[in-house]
């Protein structure tokens, strides 16, 4: 069974705002932008910024804002970093259509993307999932032994003394797992 996969806490900003930019409206730059208002106003509250993301999904696109805090993101939190950063970004005018703002918390089964997660997390539970099957498998839970930065290849240790090794290219999603 799995759970706790998303954000363990989210304040969403409801009011959908349309903007009329120059063509800015690529996602890199939106999160770039986006990761530097709000880097000051999450430092505020104690907390570190994990991730930025413009996705679309079933038609509504968002840009979502995972925080993390050693001990816990609360949902008072999200909500102060919410209000200010969706003032500032209505200010800036980053993103042409209209679009949903959601802070939440990175969750305790966040996403490892960057060579600072991967290293952060060394003999940590893992989820990895494959964009093609591997000998008819695309999902590989097992513990993280080994990030290499330079090859951009993670190792996994597997049930018994098995250990996989995986290409980053070749990877879907990169998770903490939470074991009970």
């Amino acid at each position: 069974m799995e759970w706790a996969a998303g954000p363990l806490f989210s304040f969403v900003f409801w009011g959908k705002v349309n903007i009329i930019m120059k063509k800015t409206n690529q996602t890199g730059k939106i999160t770039e932008l986006t990761a530097r208002l709000a880097a000051p106003v999450i430092a505020e509250r104690g907390c570190t910024l994990w991730d930025v993301e413009y996705v679309k999904e079933a038609g509504t696109w968002y840009l979502r804002v995972l925080l993390d805090k050693e001990s816990g993101v609360d949902i008072l939190d999200c909500e102060a970093v919410s209000r200010v950063l969706s003032d500032l970004l209505d200010e800036a005018d980053p993103i042409e259509e209209s679009y949903t703002l959601e802070v939440g918390s990175a969750g305790a089964e966040r996403v490892l993307k960057r060579p600072s997660d991967f290293k952060k997390f060394l003999n940590s539970p893992v989820l990895v999932k494959l964009y093609r099957a591997r000998d008819g498998q695309k999902e590989f839970p097992g513990v993280l032994l080994e990030y290499d930065e330079n090859a951009d290849t993670v190792k996994i240790g597997l049930d018994g003394d098995r250990t996989e090794e995986f290409d980053l290219k070749e990877t879907a999603l990169i998770r903490l797992r939470v074991e009970f």
